[in-house]
């Protein structure tokens, strides 16, 4: 019998990536105004989902290079929550001996300070962010690099059909999208190419346990 890996993705699929922009936004608001820190956070809120340069809207304000809040917002350690369901789901994987990998694309940084705050890093077998490995999906090393033993069947559960169901449909993984329930950053668009669609759609993460039995 073969044994399973079951490999995610990390943004909008374990965690809301918006929760960690909002974390970051928090942080340069008090940074840059503490009296007022509230009232510059709604701003930047609302400048963001004008689509303006909210960063250059705050060097112009505050003479703080764009550059400099910049690496405040990738490098700020987030105040996040884990998705609904995760950890329900690791244990379940963790219990039944599978194997747990992540593949994210972003900063080692960034991505790493995800993962401490939600308190997960140390429940994956194997971590491939972008930076780290030097390529980003959907380069098929990214995936390949999982596959060291005949033995396994995988599963890989994202939400972007841009590009992260294309690489594991090649490699004849079992994969699956979780549905957006509207808080992504990036909208989802299943009206795709064969290659970019995934296998399955769920819900919920609890419903992919139904799918790795």
């Amino acid at each position: 019998m073969k044994g399973k890996y079951v490999i995610f993705d990390l943004d909008d699929t374990l965690m809301y990536e918006i929760d960690y922009l909002e974390s970051a936004y928090r942080e340069i608001a008090s940074l840059l105004d503490e009296h007022n820190k509230d009232h510059l956070y709604q701003d930047m809120i609302t400048w963001y989902y004008e689509n303006k340069d909210v960063f250059g809207l705050l060097e112009e304000k505050y003479s703080r290079a764009k550059i400099e809040l910049l690496d405040i917002y990738r490098n700020h350690f987030p105040v996040v929550k884990i998705g609904k369901d995760v950890r329900e789901v690791f244990n379940y994987i963790i219990q039944n001996s599978y194997k747990l990998g992540l593949i994210s694309d972003g900063r080692s940084v960034t991505q790493r300070n995800k993962l401490k705050a939600l308190d997960i890093e140390d429940f994956f077998d194997k971590i491939i962010i972008s930076e780290e490995f030097g390529s980003t999906k959907p380069d098929l090393r990214n995936f390949e690099i999982f596959m060291d033993n005949e033995n396994f069947e995988y599963f890989y559960i994202g939400d972007n059909t841009k590009k992260d169901f294309i690489a594991p449909n090649k490699l004849g993984w079992v994969t699956i999208a979780l549905k957006d329930a509207g808080k992504n950053i990036h909208k989802q668009d299943f009206d795709v190419t064969q290659e970019h669609k995934p296998q399955f759609i769920v819900n919920s993460l609890k419903e992919i346990v139904s799918l790795i039995n």
